[in-house]
């Protein structure tokens, strides 16, 4: 006999987990403690719990393991909701695990109760409260598998509090799901299809990031122009011919033509989310789609690196596609300005001082925000740097995600690109990098406000409110966090403070203050201003 606690940590244990982040709370100490003390497991206690799960969602996307976020009851598990939803809308598979109340007070609205089923329904692949002790190592198999099969995504287990101790025979076994072997017939048919194709586009996603490889020997074989999708641009190496464009927030025409002129367009580990398809535009009606993975209906359900795999050995088309036009375009489009402001530094000049600095096999997790924007047109994603990015656009994922990357990947240098707003939402993660030490460095973009609010009030409304952010001394309160801290006030200095932040191998922040005015890569605040009338 041994606890559900117990039995649930030898379970995750043994299905790869590796680590699991948290607050602990009073609902689920037992499950904490045997954790803690799992050797094959790491306690990772953090300062908020919506840390702890973009720090699950960041691990998961960079292990290809699903890593565990547990809360406990009402004000806990509503903190983890945004990290969750963000794993479920960047189709990240991960467990969750959840204290709740005594089993006899529940639907009595106990101490901080609150309906976990129905509040994490929406939001997860399946949501499920044990009614009996005996059955919670069950569902934690079964949500494990139900996270990792089919299109990846988040799963969660409630746990009454009082069944943590209760004694139970053992572990369930965990059936890690196998991918299918690749129907030779239908590599064939999808061979013949490319090579009949007057323009293929493949749009790559994160479930193409782990054959990137494959995906390049396919691109040339069969002249298929390749575009990345929302905050995936890891996908596909940009200095490749047959790079086609980052299909986001801001993308250029002839990436968006490229994609609507295509007769023939591989959807690969990705779905078509409304920013990717640019609002739902793409792709055309008469473009035929064939998606591959499980992240949309229809198409062939099979693993994209085994797919990607098995069509690189096919024979490839002996006519020439031309996308040298496109990729020059895209190529210009995305060529840092050499500009000067008089208020702050260009941000376009931070983006270019980190791609001098950061070494090659870096991992750069990116939060939301306007200043994202310029991470996105500028940087150019060296084929083996890693990018980290929330589609969902949920501010504050960046710091979180870079702590939990410079965990499971020490050796690799982590960098968070954020604004002062996303920083100031969960900054306090620094201290988990402190004390853990996680060497992650921290770049900020300090404008002094919610930028995409306030480029957006201009534009529409003529004035902003509610946008401004204080003065904060970013560099005095990391260093209060217990960080190295650089303050950058002009672009000279932009390439010391990276470098010395970056080999320095401890936690560091890099305060930028960048010009408030730049408020986009083809607008000024000022500008957008003046076009409306007041």
């Amino acid at each position: 006999m041994t606890t559900v606690a117990a039995a649930v940590a030898d379970l995750l244990a043994a299905a790869g987990a590796r680590r699991c982040y948290t607050v602990p709370g009073e609902s689920f100490l037992s499950l904490i403690d045997e954790v803690d003390r799992h050797p094959d497991l790491q306690l990772v206690s953090v300062r908020h719990e919506s840390g702890a799960a973009f720090m699950a969602d960041a691990d998961a996307r960079l292990t290809g393991v699903p890593a565990v976020a547990m809360a406990s009851r009402g004000p806990g598990s509503s903190n983890l909701a945004i990290g969750v939803h963000t794993a479920h809308q960047d189709s990240t598979p991960m467990v969750v695990l959840l204290g709740q109340v005594d089993s006899h007070l529940r639907g009595r609205e106990a101490f901080q109760e609150v309906d976990l089923t129905a509040f994490y329904g929406p939001i997860t692949k399946w949501a499920v409260t044990a009614e009996r002790a005996q059955d919670v190592p069950e569902l934690v198999a079964r949500g494990w598998r139900i996270a990792t099969s089919g299109r990846p995504g988040p799963v969660a287990i409630a746990i009454p509090s009082d069944f943590v101790d209760a004694e139970v025979t053992g572990p369930a076994a965990v059936e890690v799901p196998q991918a299918a072997a690749v129907d030779p017939a239908v590599v064939d048919e999808l061979a013949r299809r490319l090579r009949a194709a007057r323009r293929p586009v493949i749009i790559a996603g994160e479930g193409a990031r782990p054959a990137r490889d494959r995906l390049v020997a396919v691109a040339e074989r069969f002249g298929v122009g390749v575009c990345t999708s929302f905050r995936r641009q890891d996908a596909f190496p940009v200095d490749h011919p047959n790079f086609l464009g980052h299909l986001a927030l801001a993308t250029p025409e002839a990436t968006v033509d490229a994609v609507a002129g295509a007769d023939l367009l591989l959807v690969v580990g990705t779905r078509l989310d409304e920013v990717t398809t640019q609002r739902y535009r793409l792709p055309a009606p008469s473009t035929e789609v064939v998606p591959i993975g499980r992240y949309g209906t229809g198409g062939i359900d099979a693993d994209p690196a085994g797919l990607l795999a098995a069509l690189a050995r096919q024979d490839g088309r002996t006519d020439a596609v031309d996308w040298a036009p496109v990729h020059a375009a895209v190529d210009a489009w995305s060529t840092p300005p050499a500009v000067e402001t008089g208020g702050g530094v260009h941000p376009a000049a931070v983006i270019s001082a980190l791609h001098r600095q950061l070494p090659p096999d870096g991992i750069v997790t990116n939060d939301a925000g306007n200043f994202a924007a310029f991470l996105h047109r500028y940087w150019r994603f060296p084929a083996t740097t890693t990018q980290l990015a929330p589609v969902n656009g949920a501010m504050g994922y960046a710091v979180p995600a870079a702590v939990a990357a410079a965990t499971a990947a020490p050796e690799r240098t982590a960098v968070a690109v954020v604004g002062d707003g996303g920083v100031l939402m969960t900054g306090q993660e620094i201290e988990t990098a402190v004390r853990l030490g996680a060497p992650v460095v921290v770049l900020v973009l300090q404008n002094g406000m919610y930028g995409t609010i306030a480029m957006h009030q201009a534009r529409d409304l003529g004035r902003t409110s509610g946008v401004d952010i204080g003065a904060v001394d970013l560099a005095r309160w990391a260093e209060g966090l217990g960080a190295a801290a650089y303050g950058v006030t002009e672009a000279g200095r932009l390439d010391e403070a990276l470098h010395r932040a970056i080999t320095g191998r401890r936690p560091a922040v890099v305060a930028v203050r960048t010009d408030p005015d730049v408020i986009s890569p083809t607008a000024t605040l000022t500008g957008l201003l003046e076009r409306v009338p007041v």
